[in-house]
């Protein structure tokens, strides 16, 4: 059986595992958001940056990629997955269902967070969001280097975002 990853931030573009087939699909019930502060990767303890989760929202939805791990790489992709994502615990591990654009549905490892976690920030600003991301940086390089790349991605893939599209060109402001 097919296993399948769920990607709507870092994992488009810097998937870190073999591939074997990728899918525009949609998430029922999640938002993405820069809605988790950063203190490794994109940030630091000091001068945390942002980096994008999943919020459980009703009604909401999230379009992403489905990727599909390549054959008897997925004892060592999810123990990737793992050490990457769950480096603070903000992040819950999730087994969901997302629809491929295709109309297939598949159940796919997908990283939420953890509202009651303290890096969790949902509901802050745009405008508070883009002076955090525009100055912070982490171990992985600085938060704008994030928000550019995923927008950027999210675009190519005919999934431009509205939000990250306004952040993008507000830190652009703010770093000119």
């Amino acid at each position: 059986m097919t296993m399948w990853v769920f990607g709507y931030g870092s994992l488009l573009w810097n998937p870190g595992f073999p591939v074997a087939r990728r899918e525009v699909a949609t998430l029922q019930g999640y938002a993405r958001s820069f809605c988790m502060t950063s203190i490794h990767h994109r940030g630091s303890v000091e001068a945390p940056g942002l980096v994008l989760a999943l919020d459980e929202i009703e009604g909401a939805h999230c379009k992403g990629l489905a990727l599909a791990v390549a054959a008897g790489e997925e004892t060592q992709t999810l123990a990737y997955l793992r050490e990457r994502e769950l480096i603070s615990s903000a992040y819950l591990e999730r087994d969901l269902i997302v629809a491929l654009q295709s109309g297939e549905e598949v159940q796919a490892v997908t990283y939420v967070i953890d509202p009651h976690h303290a890096q969790y920030c949902g509901g802050m600003a745009l405008e508070q969001q883009a002076q955090i991301i525009a100055t912070a940086v982490g171990g992985r390089g600085p938060n704008t280097e994030y928000l550019y790349n995923t927008a950027e991605h999210l675009s190519e893939i005919g999934l431009g975002d509205a939000e990250l599209e306004w952040l993008m060109a507000r830190v652009r402001q703010i770093t000119a």
